[in-house]
């Protein structure tokens, strides 16, 4: 009976499929040139490469079992959820403006520093709560799936390249305006996981995602500058362009897992 059961693993998808196909039956990757030769041995027939087979299927399952150990902590979220809540409690412990603590001032006199720090900088709690949770959906799984550094240069880069859109084109005819805030970096990181599911749900069927509730999310973070007044609109469009272009360029390169 155990000679029935012999299966190998599929290198794109991980199903396990007979040995005896050169195709895998779940994706179509091609899993050798030709099927195995056949030999019979007490009275049965078995796979000359039986135990390389065998061999192989060891070793690919150590390997993915090593690769799962190897867990991944998500410090670049975390960082952006805790020192976004530090300058907040910090500006309500000293009554400070968001300006002075790294908001986007419009029109920007040389502080360009400021595209950096305003995604951090909060003046209300419901803001910063709506997007630390956008982050701890989607950032952490990102961050899993690209690393820390990738993900904390995907944070800082959708976040400070939205509020340069934000300064240019967000509020044309106003002297004076205030932007704050990381809606542009969670629909940065919510756009780069999209990508990347994306990508994975084409390669195996047993990774899929559910849309609807990708939908809702993104609305409720476009939607904040109705509610907030330091949320742009144009930096959470801008944000999450780019963070779709990050994650449409790691699904095209990285190697599947």
């Amino acid at each position: 009976m155990s000679e029935t059961e012999l299966s190998v693993i599929c290198k794109t998808c991980g199903s396990e499929v007979s040995p005896f196909i050169t195709e895998c039956p779940y994706c179509g990757a091609r899993l050798r040139k030709r099927a195995p030769k056949l030999e019979r041995r007490d009275g049965t027939l078995e796979a000359k490469s039986r135990r390389r087979s065998g061999t192989r299927r060891f070793g690919m399952r150590l390997r993915r079992g090593r690769a799962s150990a190897r867990v991944v902590r998500p410090y670049a979220t975390l960082v952006a959820i805790f020192a976004s809540a530090a300058l907040l409690l910090i500006q309500r412990a000293t009554g400070s403006s968001i300006a002075t603590l790294g908001g986007l001032v419009t029109p920007v006199d040389g502080e360009w520093w400021r595209f950096f720090t305003a995604p951090f900088v909060y003046g209300d709690i419901g803001y910063l709560f709506v997007i630390s949770i956008g982050l701890v959906i989607f950032s952490i799984d990102l961050e899993r799936r690209l690393g820390t550094v990738a993900t904390a240069v995907l944070l800082i880069a959708s976040g400070s390249l939205g509020m340069l859109a934000a300064s240019g084109i967000g509020s044309p005819g106003n002297d004076f305006a205030v932007i704050a805030g990381g809606n542009g970096m969670a629909l940065g990181a919510l756009a780069a996981w999209f990508a990347i599911r994306r990508s994975e749900a084409r390669r195996a069927v047993d990774r899929d995602y559910d849309a609807i509730a990708v939908c809702v999310a993104a609305a409720v973070l476009l939607a904040l500058p109705i509610f907030e007044a330091t949320a742009d609109p144009v930096a959470g469009l801008v944000g999450g362009l780019v963070g779709g272009l990050a994650g449409f360029a790691a699904s095209t390169f990285r190697a599947p897992e």
